[in-house]
């Protein structure tokens, strides 16, 4: 199954963590691949500490807020060819793509070869996709979609991402 969250509003990462504990908990085998992302999260220090789960981070040291260069776009396709390993082996139960929709929006990855590699994957691996602007291509071929919308944000008010909430 392809499970997809996406959407402006805060929370589909911790909604793929959440599905991830749950299904480490069945004792499921699970690989969290975030990409873009490189810097520490709380949710690392608690991840590593489940056996039955495999966090990898293939981004820079921050969340990019610029063009990407050759250095994010190296990343992630190594992200992309780990995953292709996982998936050949089928050395997990539960795969989470946390913000390879990002990744596609900013052009490091490449649509055709992130969907070709979904309609790959066994049907005994349930994979998760997280972040903003899923590709309506995704949208199409995945099994569950869930929209999660921004009504308020405590951002707008000034308030910073504070440790063990955000980050």
């Amino acid at each position: 199954m392809i499970q997809v969250y996406t959407g402006n509003g805060k929370g589909k990462t911790t909604a793929a963590i959440g599905l991830a504990m749950r299904a480490a908990g069945a004792g499921l085998k699970v690989f969290i691949c975030q990409f873009v992302k490189g810097r520490y999260c709380c949710e690392l220090k608690s991840l590593k500490q489940v056996k039955n789960i495999t966090i990898r981070q293939f981004g820079s040291n921050c969340f990019i807020k610029k063009a990407p260069d050759a250095k994010d776009i190296r990343l992630a396709k190594e992200g992309l060819a780990e995953i292709s390993k996982i998936i050949k082996n089928k050395s997990c139960d539960l795969l989470v793509l946390d913000e390879i929709n990002v990744a596609l929006r900013l052009k490091l990855l490449q649509l055709p070869e992130v969907i070709r590699l979904l309609k790959d994957t066994p049907r005994s691996i349930e994979l998760i996709l997280t972040g903003r602007s899923a590709p309506r291509q995704i949208l199409k071929i995945a099994d569950l979609v869930s929209e999660i919308k921004e009504k308020k944000h405590y951002y707008k008010k000034g308030i910073k991402a504070r440790k063990g909430i955000e980050f």
